[in-house]
């Protein structure tokens, strides 16, 4: 398996965007690339969070999510296979 550059929460910014996997909530055997933007967490003054589905997440690094698109695709791809031959 080739490695790959998880970023940090410690390097994000408000208003980067970054890239998750989001499994759906009715259905666990599908999961998809989702792209989210890092926030200011509204219920936590100067804390950040990632913004997702109209919902905050606190930002910590018990997410796995990529700066790039790239690296979260090949990833998923690692893991799931290829989303197209």
């Amino acid at each position: 398996m080739d490695s790959y550059q998880q970023a940090q929460s410690s390097s994000l910014q408000e208003g980067d965007v970054v890239y998750l996997f989001y499994r759906n909530p009715h259905t666990q055997n599908v999961a998809s690339i989702q792209q989210a933007s890092v926030m200011a967490n509204p219920y936590e003054d100067g804390q950040l969070s990632i913004f997702l589905y109209d919902t905050y997440y606190p930002l910590s690094d018990e997410f796995v999510f990529f700066t790039s698109l790239e690296e979260a695709e090949a990833l998923y791809n690692d893991y799931f296979g290829p989303t197209f031959e």
